[in-house]
């Protein structure tokens, strides 16, 4: 099959029949119709379809090594820096059309997924059916171009204690059975974002997990389609309010596109075949599955690409609003500007440094450098917390009052082409501009967004912790001593 199309991704999601419960409702009929969806799996069948413009072929898709069908560029194994290169080209084409709001598009999995497949030897460890297992998922998912999601996190009952420990132990999902046929597993993980509308549900290992006879139940990696039986998604509130209110793209133009559905994933006794496993029990060897492997690299890699792509839209957008209201005399005004540029320019440095620094790793897969990934990853869910509140001081009070659409044609019209004009922009196009930027800074939608993104590898404390005692810090420290020595 190679790459698909939108029509293709969309018929195959609504063939299917997960359990969702969304507004206290179980979807019922085809996802891709549910108010909550409709416009988000538009979004992600646009990218699908833009696998087959002949202008992007080449960027997004290339031959399988397995039948010569065209795959996403995602799936490429790097053995050389042109093929960190390409990817990076891929995955900077598709975020460019959701100014980086989607966060959960099919390459940023499939990164991971390439790095898994190729540490054979890794896996092998624990035995060397998952090693077989885990490269054949890799191809299957390559060649029917599947969009998946994951689970990683327990539910949030008691933080005090371990995953393991919440609830006596029953609420984490946890291996409660296994058979001739494969493994039972019951109970709760969080965080699915874009499980309703994704293919098949990643069931990696949770946080770290203390190596303990205790924690065997609870470790595991496995993947499993997202209308398995047993399996349901509690959602969240919808952000996209558009299909409720009767509202246009125009009044809401990031979260009537890009309202990726966080869930919580419940496991009812859900069955999952031996040949769908990629490790289970091995606490120690589960705590170093995606460092081990190089697949939080990867991983790394097209969130890097992303968040600079997300970094640009905003650049270009408090730009525009400056220019439209005649702010940008102002010296403060430009001091904020600039931030966002320095921003820009620090992510991209740190993606070129990871790709320039590139060596092949034990697996034989070209891999970037680590270090600037992890320092972006640390330092972006930050940095973009200030992008927001820069929107908001230099939209200021412009973002109170915004008609909408309906009002450009309705009983105020002439009013709003009088008074809500622009330095250089009529009424309509400046409306238009500051719902965007409303969209993006102010909506619940920008909120969700905020904490995504300072949320997105985990919790910033431990993830600095671990940036620090991974850091070779001793050449450094060595140099200060031989300048303290020479002072003798």
């Amino acid at each position: 099959m190679g790459a698909r199309t939108g029509r293709d991704y969309l018929e195959r999601l609504d063939a299917s029949r997960p359990d969702v419960i969304v507004h206290g409702e179980r979807v019922s009929g085809g996802i891709s119709a549910h108010p909550a969806f409709r416009n988000v799996t538009a979004s992600y069948a646009r990218l699908y379809d833009m696998q087959h413009d002949p202008a992007l072929r080449d960027v997004l898709t290339y031959a399988s090594p397995a039948t010569g069908d065209r795959v996403g560029m995602s799936f490429l194994v790097p053995k050389a820096a042109a093929d960190l290169e390409r990817r990076r080209a891929a995955m900077s084409a598709w975020a460019r059309v959701s100014g980086g709001m989607l966060g959960r598009t099919g390459d940023y999995l499939n990164s991971a997924l390439m790095a898994l497949s190729q540490a054979g030897d890794w896996f092998a460890q624990a035995d060397p059916a998952y090693a077989g297992n885990i490269a054949a998922y890799y191809e299957r998912v390559r060649e029917q171009d599947l969009l998946l999601t994951h689970t990683l996190i327990p539910p949030q009952v008691n933080r005090s204690v371990t995953g393991s420990q919440q609830g006596g132990g029953a609420l984490m999902a946890r291996i409660t059975g296994q058979d001739d046929n494969g493994i039972t597993v019951r109970g709760a993980r969080m965080l699915a974002t874009i499980g309703p509308i994704a293919d098949e549900l990643l069931v990696f290992p949770s946080t770290v997990l203390r190596a303990t006879a205790d924690d065997a139940p609870y470790a595991f990696a496995f993947a499993i389609p997202c209308d398995t039986p047993g399996l349901r998604f509690i959602c969240r509130q919808s952000l996209d309010h558009t299909p409720q209110e009767g509202r246009t793209h125009q009044d809401a133009p990031l979260s009537s596109r890009f309202e990726e559905m966080d869930a919580v994933v419940v496991f009812d006794d859900v069955h999952v075949p031996w040949t769908r496993i990629f490790m289970l029990g091995h606490p120690e060897l589960c705590n170093g599955f995606y460092s081990a492997t190089d697949a939080v690299v990867h991983m790394t890699h097209q969130v890097a690409c992303r968040t600079t792509a997300k970094t640009e839209f905003i650049l270009g957008l408090v730009s525009l609003l400056t220019e439209a209201i005649g702010i940008e005399q102002f010296g403060h005004v430009l001091e904020d500007v600039a931030e966002i540029v320095i921003a820009l320019e620090t992510a991209r440095a740190m993606l070129r440094a990871a790709e320039a620094d590139a060596t092949v790793n034990e697996f034989g897969v070209f891999t970037p450098a680590w270090a600037p990934l992890n320092a972006c990853r640390n330092w972006y869910p930050k940095a973009y917390q200030r992008f927001p509140a820069i929107i908001r001081k230099l939209g200021a009070s412009g973002l109170m009052a915004l008609p909408t659409e309906a009002d450009l044609a309705g009983q105020a019209a002439a009013d709003i082409d009088a008074y809500l004009q622009a330095k250089n922009l009529n009424a309509t196009d400046r409306v238009r501009l500051f719902r965007l930027a409303w969209d993006a800074a102010l909506s619940d939608f920008a909120g969700r967004q905020a904490l995504y993104e300072y949320y997105f590898f985990g919790d910033p404390v431990r993830m600095a912790e671990a940036l620090v005692r991974g850091y070779d810090r001793e050449p450094y420290k060595e140099r200060v001593r031989q300048f303290l020595r020479g002072q003798d």
